[in-house]
């Protein structure tokens, strides 16, 4: 049923290829690929091929945050100014509004395809300097809106604390311990040969190879890329609660809400829903030429990691099939 679900949402989408890793009991119980890895030359899709996962990044660099609050090093409380005084409002924003997207500050990416400018290598200084200094684009607290500015800033922070990029505190506190070895720095270039191809169709015309963002536009936003394999190794450890102390998945894994109590459905860098009453944490995550769908429900002990590539995603082949097999 998993391959039927796979190989019908591939030839309905047109998407090259997946691959998933599903975890059942607390443990990893099925891995497959499907499709084509890569095109020209033309290389079956495998499941040691590494992929772009784009914002799924994001709950990793919320749990870099956490650690640090658990350390005494921060407070989810402390407001931006701390760090970056002359962000807009910055003395009203906190850290828990950067990471649950109730800040204001403006998305710097809320397109589905890299415009002109993201083809040259940028900074996060930047980025914060041309995104964090406009006007909020609403009252910190007031509203939820996605934003990649949000964890541009967090990630900038944790570098602040840290004295090192974000990835290698992540390598030396997370992906070391839980076993993740194919994790690498997306940020900093393309994927390797041997990984999958990032592609894209514009309208209905042919797969095309996906131009890669320039260097220093993920940062804390969406800056990893890894096999399925380790993505769900990472899920196994918020099933398990391996990585924080069980008050930081709480406050990870609960609603934030809004100041006038509206709930938002969202944390600190995942989703919070119930489908059919099932408590599930999870993300989607873009970037050129991949797609990924991360789903996690804790107390079922089970998740869904699909990636897929190809993008933009209107038809979200990766969710798609995730949420057949869930």
């Amino acid at each position: 049923r998993v391959d039927s679900a796979a190989t019908a949402v591939l030839k309905s989408t047109g998407a090259p290829g997946a691959a998933i890793a599903i975890v059942q009991g607390g443990r990893i119980v099925y891995e497959h690929a499907y499709g084509r890895g890569r095109i020209e030359p033309d290389v079956p899709a495998s499941p040691s091929m590494r992929y772009g996962i784009g914002s799924v990044s994001k709950q990793f660099t919320a749990t870099a945050v956490l650690l640090l609050a658990e350390e005494g090093k921060l407070s989810l409380d402390d407001k931006v100014a701390k760090w970056f005084p002359n962000l807009t409002r910055a003395n009203e924003v906190t850290l828990r509004q950067l990471l649950s997207m109730t800040s204001g500050y403006q998305d710097y990416w809320p397109h589905d395809y890299v415009f002109t400018d993201m083809l040259r290598p940028t900074s996060p200084s930047a980025i914060l300097d041309r995104w964090a200094r406009k006007p909020l684009d609403f009252a910190p607290g007031a509203k939820w809106q996605y934003s990649n500015t949000n964890y541009v800033i967090a990630g900038q922070i944790v570098e602040g604390i840290t004295g090192m990029p974000i990835v290698d505190f992540l390598r030396r506190r997370i992906f070391t311990s839980l076993g993740m070895t194919s994790v690498v720095d997306y940020d900093a270039g393309p994927l390797g040969p041997t990984d999958a191809g990032a592609y894209l169709r514009y309208g209905l015309g042919p797969l095309r190879p996906a131009p890669k963002e320039g260097k220093g536009w993920l940062g804390g936003a969406g800056e990893l890329g890894m096999t399925a394999h380790d993505l769900a190794l990472w899920d196994i450890s918020v099933i398990d609660q391996k990585i924080l102390k069980p008050a930081s998945y709480r406050l990870m894994e609960s609603d934030v809400p809004l100041s006038s109590g509206v709930a938002t459905q969202y944390g600190l860098g995942v989703s919070v829903t119930a489908p059919g009453g099932r408590r599930r944490i999870a993300h989607s995550g873009a970037v050129s030429g991949y797609l990924t769908s991360d789903q996690i429900f804790p107390d079922d002990r089970a998740a869904v990691v699909v990636f897929c590539n190809i993008y933009p995603g209107a038809a979200a082949p990766d969710a798609q099939i995730g949420n057949a097999i869930a």
